[in-house]
């Protein structure tokens, strides 16, 4: 049983849309949200590398869907992102763009297509691990230093966007907040990084005063201080950044994505993936399934482990971790219930989160600020919680 330390500090960080790894994730989610609104269908593992004056798109596209741009779609990602200045590297505009896809390999489709492989059933995409994480340590049940680092960031780059004020802004940054944790609660923020691309014009102590501002705005005021250490661009300079400062790939941010690096990873990147991947469908289901527990009131924290093997449907193994924080006389009755109110099978999943459906969020919305803590997406949702409830009273 895993225990609740009495005091500690825990730091995670976030970067950016304009990271050039995030740069990447958008546009192979980009394009596999082109390929799914053609062909809900398409088998896509794409990935992208960024750098100076280059974009290679890059995998494996199996696709009914007519007439994609592959081109045109990163040339569009890139110019929201707000790579549109020639004089920087890296530009939507004139950077070179190479294509090289091919189609998914026979002998892996026959495994995940329904009634082709060894069971009868769609079976999953890959082997592997994959878990989900939920505490109830903030409204949206994410841990608190990757969900305001996060949070940071993205009221940097919507006032980067929005207000000409803050045109000394560039794309590319990168957050870090550490949090003091006592008998399991965040108490206080202590100590904020944060790196921001800029003009060679910029002034340094604006970008401190932005920074400030924005944590004050989007940091809960009990957990702020007076004695809050900044690190704000502290090589002193960050001019030369993106993709002319760092070649991105996509999937290289996987514990940005997640949880912060609290809990467990199974190692699997998410973006340019379609849902017949588990590594995707399955953290998804796994944060889906703990953000219910919790949200449910049968613990403080949960962790969701589930494995798969390749052309198999059910999967090989369900854990439930709720670090000692279970209401229930042990976890084993958690992984019980799970098994009972979730359908956990690769078209499971699919059809319990409806990953193959037009709602209101696409693929390329998870690929910046994080793959968990934002309501719009579906495995968000705790309308499980009842029947959760219900099940755990029997």
């Amino acid at each position: 049983m895993s225990k609740i330390h009495a005091e500690h500090v825990f730091t995670s960080e976030s970067v950016s849309e304009g990271h050039p790894d995030k740069v990447s994730d958008q546009i192979s989610d980009a394009i596999l949200d082109a390929c799914l609104a053609q062909d809900p269908q398409s088998r896509v593992a794409c990935e992208t590398l960024v750098t100076t004056d280059l974009i290679v798109i890059s995998g494996e596209i199996t696709t009914q869907a007519k007439d994609v741009n592959w081109e045109a779609i990163a040339r569009g990602v890139v110019r929201d992102i707000g790579y549109n200045d020639p004089n920087i590297g890296f530009c939507a505009d004139d950077c070179k763009v190479f294509v090289c896809i091919h189609s998914q390999s026979p002998d892996i489709a026959q495994g995940v297509d329904e009634g082709a492989g060894l069971h009868v059933q769609q079976g999953a995409g890959d082997q592997g691990m994959m878990f989900g994480y939920a505490s109830n340590e903030t409204p949206e049940l994410m841990p608190a230093p990757v969900l305001y680092s996060h949070k940071i960031l993205q009221e940097l780059a919507r006032l980067r966007k929005s207000d000409n004020k803050y045109d000394y802004l560039r794309p590319d940054s990168k957050s870090q907040v550490s949090v003091r944790y006592v008998k399991g609660k965040p108490t206080k923020v202590e100590t904020i990084v944060l790196s921001h691309q800029h003009t060679e014009t910029m002034v340094a102590s604006d970008l401190d005063q932005l920074v400030k501002d924005v944590v004050a705005k989007v940091i809960p005021a009990e957990l702020l201080n007076d004695d809050i250490v900044y690190h704000i661009n502290p090589t002193g300079k960050f001019v030369v950044g993106g993709p002319h400062g760092d070649t991105g790939l996509t999937g290289r941010k996987i514990i940005v994505d997640t949880y912060g690096g609290v809990g467990s990873h199974g190692g699997g990147a998410f973006s340019g993936k379609d849902p017949s991947k588990v590594d995707r469908s399955a953290a998804y289901m796994g944060r889906y399934v703990a953000k219910n527990i919790v949200a449910a009131g049968l613990a403080d924290k949960c962790e969701v482990q589930v494995a798969y093997a390749i052309g198999v449907p059910e999967p090989l193994s369900v854990n439930v971790d709720t670090y000692g924080t279970g209401k229930l006389e042990n976890d084993a009755q958690l992984e019980a219930i799970v098994r009972s109110v979730f359908d956990l099978t690769p078209a499971g999943l699919i059809a319990t989160l409806k990953l193959k459906e037009p709602q209101d969020w696409n693929y390329r919305d998870t690929a910046a600020y994080g793959h968990f803590g934002r309501n719009q997406f579906s495995w968000e949702q705790t309308d499980k919680v009842d029947e959760l409830k219900a099940a755990a009273s029997c």
